[in-house]
């Protein structure tokens, strides 16, 4: 990299152009890749499938009339970033200055960029014109190849004078955002003397993806969660039971993360640690102690310094459990960690696993990516609040071009009040990770927000803003877990207290009380509310109990898992059931239980689920997630919620799962899908297996919607390949003809019948049985698909799996009989034969044909082969089977 004198002759030499706005932007950027030691930009060639690493690489878009435009990004890297300069490109110059002044696709004239390029620095329409740039970033983004994929960074740059830096590492270039946050995204010219910033600019060139904090953040986190862990299993050896251990282990985390926040003084508490080694029966009660100077914002003896006014509900409780030294060993260990880098999107997951000792064992298990989460969130909630906030920013530089700079503030204002004002709402939160994310990307466009407000000279509500802003106030949450619930509030306390960090800067603490005593985690059923929970007892009075419907165990024999019978829980009975209230919200996402249909009696017992179904026109088979779909959807069509988003099992699609979708999209007041993912890799974080999901967001009225299909994922959970399509979607998550609305042709009605379909393993015999029943007499044969015969592994016919279908047919009257003169068995063998000699057709059944040419089944006598209606009478082909 540069040296530092070259490094002081760079920036002279530019702040020495004045700020000249027709400065040239190749010339700054190969003088910054000299500084920079990385190769500046090639030479651009006339094919533009190889110019990935040049000046004014053209991106084109289909007009939809037979014509193509074309813009011009400044500089372009493929797989790293798009720059665009507030001045305009060199072409943009000479065109103008040739008064050519073709429109690009986006409308804009050469002459109107290089106008942008001349509003003054500190100026309205200087903000306004750095706005327009980023806004040209991002639709260049948009238009180029899709075999490029979206560039982790857009840089826009006022040449000789500052870049600003925006990562999107989510893949979807829905979240381009301030980076690395509020107070550091925008480098100065004089900002080059700093190595740190050199060195970032540097891996935007070199290795983009290096800058991922997701990636360290994870590191870090797992690390404390399993220090955490330990300290929990030895406090619970020692006769603590597990609700008192995981709220004082929470107690003394929040802590240690408020002290390398700068909440109390850096260093202080670990220094209270490592004091005790020799002593550790003295800990608790200066723990105790501190914990209620925090809460009351009093002077702390064990710290020796008066304390922050914290007054939350974490410390009303403060029970401190005295230590052992080689617990408290843990805990310094703990306490050296960087707790300002815990990523909250999977602390609250590994948290609930090191605390619970159900859930320990599975701490090392695979937990679910931030860019899972973020995949749902992005079309749920951001893409609508962008939406907003664009409109916001081209109505506020009309006004700004029209003199109106007032009028822009205050326009941009009312968006930041709404904005701040706005709830979501996850019902089923278990330990917060979507309500967090859904806060971190709604912290970070209010971080521009309040950028531009800035540049347009409010200072005076900014530095007001603490009174309205996002806070962990704005996100909502229900979780029946009520250790799940505790941890949920507290990584959305720890995670906003981040973002206020970084877009406040590390100097401004926020207002006291630091915690407010507001619970946005409600811990209660999210379905069902009932004024009385009666234990059933059976007659001699003794409690009936049931499996809890989540312990499991390996078989003796088989290894395999299987419900444990001693994990048991009462049964209840529920009286003056009703449905549960959900708290107004403006969006609602989740990830609520996968429960199928047919194991919701199993799994939440017989009394839940009579009270379920008495509060619900949801079929009973459907997935327990439909629930909550069914609910969202209602709020959505109401007008009270502008869109939902979950997670559910991909068997959304089947039958009567979607009934329950396509009730809200046949609607009056009808439902659209405006997002589906089919079927998605997952990780159930409530037992760490694989499994396959789909993602749904829904919005009112009819519109069109956004199609994903994975196509390669070998590079899973990192890296997912789609095909992503736009049209209608329809309830079974599919674009195009809605097949699901078939019905079947009067036309056909009585020329043919599927006959009987034979399910189950009580129609399938082994060879030893065939050979009991008819002795030396029998004739073992494969069966085949087209026989429309199901072996044991094969589910029993529902309305989620159509015994016949188009993909699967039985036989039909196009198929001719079989000559009635020709021996049944022979019939049999030639038909199975032919068949199964096809490699696609794999045997499912095996059927015991007799010389005489019937088959044995444990059945009533019954037809297996479809046959053309011919009055009454059965063609003499079909053969029967007997009773044993």
């Amino acid at each position: 990299m540069g040296n530092l004198d070259a490094i002081e002759n760079f920036i002279a030499a530019w702040r020495d152009t004045g700020g000249s706005e027709l400065a040239n932007t190749q010339s700054f950027i190969n003088g910054l890749c000299g500084l920079l030691d990385v190769d500046p930009p090639s030479g651009s060639r006339t094919d533009d499938a190889h110019n990935h690493y040049v000046f004014e690489r053209r991106v084109f878009q289909d007009n939809g009339d037979g014509t193509t435009s074309f813009g011009r990004i400044d500089c372009y890297k493929r797989h790293a970033f798009i720059l665009e300069a507030k001045q305009g490109s060199d072409a943009d110059r000479l065109a103008a200055g040739r008064g050519e002044d073709d429109l690009d696709l986006f409308g804009q004239t050469a002459s109107t960029r290089v106008k942008r390029g001349t509003a003054r620095r500190g100026t309205p329409g200087w903000a306004k014109a750095m706005v327009q740039a980023k806004g040209q970033a991002e639709r260049y983004a948009r238009a180029l190849p899709v075999d490029h994929g979206w560039p982790p960074f857009l840089l826009v740059a006022d040449i000789g004078y500052c870049i600003e830096v925006y990562a999107d590492f989510t893949g979807t270039g829905k979240a381009y955002a301030q980076f690395p946050d509020r107070a550091r995204y925008r480098i100065m010219l004089e900002d080059l003397a700093q190595p740190e910033v050199c060195e970032r600019l540097r891996a935007i060139w070199m290795d983009p993806l290096s800058l991922d904090p997701t990636a360290h953040a994870a590191r870090v986190t797992r690390d404390i969660a399993e220090l955490l862990a330990v300290v929990a299993k030895r406090i619970e050896q020692r006769g603590h039971d597990a609700e008192t251990t995981s709220g004082f282990l929470m107690r003394i985390l929040f802590t240690l993360f408020a002290e390398d926040s700068g909440l109390i003084p850096m260093g202080s508490f670990t220094s209270l640690l490592k004091q005790q080694r020799a002593h550790p029966e003295h800990l608790a009660p200066q723990l105790t102690a501190l914990w209620a100077a925090m809460d009351e914002g009093a002077f702390s003896p064990a710290l020796g310094v008066p304390l922050k006014k914290f007054n939350g509900y974490l410390f009303k409780e403060r029970t401190a459990i005295p230590l052992k030294a080689p617990e408290l060993e843990v805990l310094i260990r703990a306490a050296e960690h960087d707790w300002t880098a815990v990523e909250p999107a999977i602390f609250g997951t590994l948290l609930e696993r090191a605390l619970n000792p159900k859930e320990r064992s599975r701490l090392g298990a695979h937990y679910t990516p931030r860019a899972y989460v973020e995949r749902l969130i992005g079309p749920a909630i951001m893409e609508p609040l962008r939406a907003d906030w664009d409109g916001v920013r081209v109505a506020a530089a009309s006004l700004i071009e029209s003199g109106k700079v007032g009028e822009a503030r205050t326009y941009v204002e009312a968006f930041h009040a709404r904005l701040a004002q706005t709830k979501v709402l996850d019902p089923a939160c278990g330990t917060g990770n979507f309500l967090y994310v859904a806060m971190a990307r709604m912290k970070e466009l209010e971080g521009e927000v309040l950028d531009l407000l800035v540049e347009l000279g409010d200072d005076q509500y900014v530095a007001e803003i603490t009174g309205h802003t996002i806070t962990p106030e704005n996100f909502l949450g229900i979780e029946i877990n009520p250790r799940a619930a505790a941890i949920a509030q507290l990584v959305l306390w720890i995670g906003y207290l981040q973002w206020h960090f970084r877009v406040s800067g590390t100097d401004r603490a926020p207002p006291e009380p630091i915690l407010r005593d507001v619970r946005t985690i409600q811990q209660r059923d999210a379905l069902i509310a009932w004024d009385a929970r009666v234990q059933e007892v059976d007659a001699d009075g003794h409690p009936v109990t049931r499996w809890d419907g989540e312990t499991m165990h390996a078989h003796p024999v088989t290894g395999r898992l299987v419900p444990d019978e001693a994990a048991r829980v009462p049964v209840h009975r529920y009286q003056d059931v009703r449905a549960a209230v959900w708290p107004r919200a403006d969006f609602i996402i989740g990830n609520p239980p996968f429960i199928g249909g047919k194991d919701v009696r199993e799994r939440l017992g017989d009394g839940y689920f009579e009270a379920l179904f008495a509060t619900t026109d949801v079929p009973e088979s459907a997935d327990f997630v439909m629930h909550w779909w069914d609910r969202a959807a209602s709020a959505v069509r109401s007008g009270a919620t502008r869109r939902f988003g979950f997670v559910t099992t991909n068997s959304i699609t089947q039958v009567f799962s979607r009934r329950v979708i396509a009730k809200h999209l046949d609607a009056k007041n009808r439902l659209s899908l405006i997002f589906a993912i089919p079927n998605h890799p997952w990780i159930d974080e409530k037992d760490g297996a694989a499994v396959r999901i789909a993602m749904t967001v829904g919005a009112p009225s009819k519109m069109v919607g956004q199609h994903w299909a994975v196509t390669d994922e070998s590079g899973a959970p990192d890296h997912i390949i789609f095909t992503k399509r736009t049209g209608q979607i329809n309830s079974d998550l599919r674009i195009g003809a809605d097949v699901t609305t078939a019905v079947a042709l009067r036309a056909n009605r009585d020329l043919c019948s599927p006959g009987v379909k034979l399910h189950g393993d009580g129609f399938i015999l082994t060879p030893a049985e065939a050979e009991k029943i008819s002795p030396n007499s029998l004739i073992t044969l494969d069966y085949t698909p087209e026989f429309a015969l199901y072996n044991s592994q094969q589910p029993a016919a529902s309305s989620q799996q159509p015994a016949a279908s188009s993909q699967q047919p039985a036989a039909s009257s196009q198929q001719p009989a079989a000559s009635s003169q020709q021996p049944a068995a022979s019939r049999f063998r030639s038909a199975a034969e032919g068949r199964t000699r096809r490699k696609s057709c794999s045997p499912i059944a095996t059927v015991a044909i007799s010389r005489r040419g019937h088959a044995a089944f444990s059945s009533s006598i019954c037809s297996v082969y479809p046959w053309r209606k011919c009055g009454n009478a059965i063609p003499p082909f079909i053969s029967t089977f007997s009773r044993p």
